[in-house]
C-alpha cells in the first residue's frame, strides 16, 4: 500500500493570526491523539512570515487520510478557518519508496 504525504501551506490573515494559530495547535494535538493511520503530522512556521504555516503529513493510505478529513476536529478547523485565511494550498503526494 502506498503512503500518502500531504503538504498543506496555510497563510493566515493578520487579524486572525492568534485565533488560527490556536486552532492549528488543537488540530495537531487531536490528530495525533485520535487519528489511526497517521504516521507524521508536523506543524511548521515560516521563518520569514509569521502568518504562514505548513503541515507536513504522512498517512498509511488514502483511506486513512479520508477518515481524518471526516473527523470532528478536522471539520471544526475547516469551519473556524473559513474566511480567515489569505491562502490555502494543499498538495497530496504519493510517497515513493526508494
Amino acid at each position: 500500500m502506498k503512503k500518502v504525504v500531504v503538504v498543506a501551506n496555510i497563510k493566515v490573515k493578520d487579524e486572525f493570526l492568534s485565533e488560527i494559530y490556536n486552532e492549528l495547535l488543537k488540530i495537531h494535538k487531536s490528530t495525533h491523539e485520535k487519528d489511526e493511520g497517521c504516521i507524521q503530522y508536523d506543524l511548521h512556521k515560516d521563518f520569514n512570515d509569521d502568518n504562514n504555516f505548513v503541515f507536513v503529513e504522512t498517512w498509511e493510505s488514502q483511506a486513512m487520510l479520508d477518515k481524518h478529513m471526516e473527523k470532528d476536529h478536522f471539520l471544526n478547523f475547516v469551519k473556524v478557518a473559513e474566511n480567515k485565511l489569505e491562502a490555502l494550498d494543499i498538495k497530496i503526494l504519493e510517497k515513493i519508496d526508494i
